[in-house]
């Protein structure tokens, strides 16, 4: 029987389709019956003589804007925004070359005739920001943060600032918008570096929206964005070969994950050595022993020191921002620092009971961990980090076959009460010695049925030579279900033998820097780190990490550690097989 729908929602489906939405969207956003009546009423109403005619580009962009306006935002997306950053900066440079030829077919005509002849034509000048005024941009700086993000820009004027902050609370969105905005008003240079280009293109993809969304303005441009006024917007990682010979306000991001910070930071700094140049440090905490620490805590400029100047500041001072005795301006905002100034982004009670307290004080309440207590070292983590998408052109994580038919293991870490399970894919090494991969990682929930599914379907799309379950606990029903299609899924019963044996493994792995994960997974090695040495009730010894049954755990670490459980300890004689066909 045939349904009718009211002229709202008609003209809501006519508006998403000059949109350009899929007819899928339209129908699943309106609640329609199906596809066909939407093309009957574009029929009907002659909307797709409503459709301006998009460019490469324009289409480009749009798919790119839809990718950076996701909230969560997983792997495959953040290659896709690199890609599509790059097919950008490809066809702005043929744009250029367009216009060059045509200049010199044009008999090389004076600059102010073709700027001329391109107004009249209703053209724009390349990442032309000269219609953005100040009055605009206060406004939607107004509009769009809450009062610790306003904060940070009342203090845009320091010299150097430090932010600790909680993760999730809008820092790199906040200091996306503050340097668009400088660039646009001063025609100041702004770099930004992260420990991967992934991360540097966050800011850019901010950036990106921001231009387009309230300014009609579509940036274009690789790892580096010229706008009309002369300022240059930069996204490198912390490469030495990408990060030297620039100058402007410099934003380093996650700094406290950043490996062999030391050395990285003087090649930072040199970027803002003149008195003009602001830098900004941003980062959720790490370990104390990370290289950031002593800038942070003081200890850095109390070198050689007779008089040690005071650094101990109160929350409170470090809420609403203090310069210390070495300049810095040094501010700290927590997951509740930030709901109590507007952010209602969160259910912080829920947080609670999906991870350990250690990890919510950690993540979300910027308390720094222990380094002492863990079997690894957060420098052994730190040089795993790599950015996937420059180091493995063989990985396409949107592809049906992500790793084509090259061989995975898989590791499984069931969930406790309250957090959820978690799924690590790994690229083994080929050769005895080589490197594994940590390719994906994934969380769980539900039964275990549909866990075993989500599994299930990982198989068809990889091809998946080794499981290794943690079968304690609800890990027993998922590998049932397991076995069911992978006959040989591999149980892993948790006791002291098991768990040394999984730890001695990774220490192995990890301290033999025979193991990658793109720096994006932060949780990797902030989970490795919390396993620590301990002993029973009898004496004997063993390894934890805040497992019990009312709290989660360092998921995708005992994950990883279950997945390449299939190498033996001593790092021979198992390696991946490539199955043909």
């Amino acid at each position: 029987m045939s349904r009718t729908y009211s002229d709202e929602i008609k003209m809501a489906a006519k508006m998403m389709y000059v949109r350009r939405c899929s007819v899928r969207a339209i129908v699943e956003e309106l609640g329609l019956n199906n596809g066909r009546v939407v093309y009957q009423w574009a029929e009907k109403g002659l909307w797709d003589d409503m459709l301006n005619h998009e460019t490469v580009e324009e289409a480009t962009t749009r798919k790119l804007i839809k990718l950076i306006e996701k909230e969560t935002k997983t792997d495959a997306d953040y290659k896709e925004i690199n890609q599509l950053s790059n097919l950008l900066d490809k066809l702005s440079l043929i744009d250029a070359r367009k216009a060059k030829a045509l200049k010199q077919n044009n008999g090389g005509g004076k600059q102010g005739d073709n700027e001329g002849s391109a107004k009249k034509r209703g053209g724009k000048r390349k990442n032309d920001i000269s219609e953005i005024t100040e009055e605009r941009l206060s406004q939607i700086r107004e509009e769009l943060f809450f009062e610790y993000q306003k904060n940070w820009h009342k203090n845009k004027h320091q010299r150097t600032r430090f932010n600790l902050k909680s993760r999730q609370i809008g820092a790199t969105y906040y200091y996306a918008f503050e340097a668009f905005e400088d660039a646009v008003l001063t025609g100041d240079n702004q770099i930004f570096l992260s420990a991967s280009k992934a991360q540097a293109y966050a800011f850019k993809a901010y950036i990106i929206k921001f231009a387009m969304e309230y300014f009609d303005v579509e940036l274009k441009g690789g790892d580096v964005f010229t706008l009309s006024n002369g300022a240059e917007l930069r996204f490198v990682s912390t490469n030495a070969r990408t990060s030297q010979g620039y100058h402007g306000h410099l934003y380093i991001d996650e700094v406290f994950w950043i490996p062999d910070f030391v050395r990285v930071n003087k090649l930072a700094s040199a970027m803002a050595s003149q008195k003009k140049w602001r830098k900004t440090y941003i980062s959720t905490p790490s370990v104390k022993s990370h290289g950031a620490y002593p800038i942070w805590s003081g200890e850095k400029y109390n070198e050689n020191k007779r008089k040690k100047a005071n650094f101990e500041f109160t929350d409170e001072q470090l809420l609403a921002g203090i310069v210390g005795a070495d300049g810095i301006w040094r501010n700290k905002v927590t997951i509740e620092d930030a709901q109590n100034q507007g952010c209602d982004l969160f259910d912080i009670q829920q947080l609670k009971d999906e991870y350990t307290t250690l990890e919510f004080s950690n993540l979300f309440m910027c308390h720094f961990l222990e380094a002492g207590m863990s079997v690894f070292k957060l420098d052994d983590l730190l040089s795993s980090n790599v950015c996937s998408l420059e180091r493995w052109p063989d990985y396409d994580p949107n592809a049906d076959r992500p790793f084509n038919n090259m061989p995975v293991w898989i590791g499984y870490d069931p969930a406790r009460k309250g957090d959820k399970s978690a799924v690590v894919i790994v690229a083994p090494p080929m050769k005895p010695g080589g490197k594994f991969r940590v390719l994906k990682r994934l969380y769980l929930s539900g039964s275990f049925h549909h866990q075993a599914n989500r599994i299930k379907e990982l198989t068809q799309r990889f091809n998946v030579q080794f499981i290794g379950i943690d079968s304690t606990g609800m890990g027993l029903g998922v590998l049932e279900k397991v076995q069911e299609f992978y006959p040989h899924a591999t149980g892993i019963h948790y006791g002291i033998e098991s768990k040394t044996r999984l730890v001695l493994k990774g220490m192995d792995v990890v301290e033999n820097q025979r193991i990658e994960w793109d720096s994006e997974n932060n949780d990797i090695a902030q989970g490795l780190i919390q396993i620590r040495q301990t002993t029973t009730r009898g004496g004997m010894t063993t390894f934890d990490s805040s497992r019990d049954a009312a709290n989660g755990h360092a998921d995708s670490a005992w994950a990883l550690l279950n997945g390449i459980s299939h190498e033996p300890l001593n790092g021979g004689g198992r390696t991946a097989t490539l199955a043909i066909g």
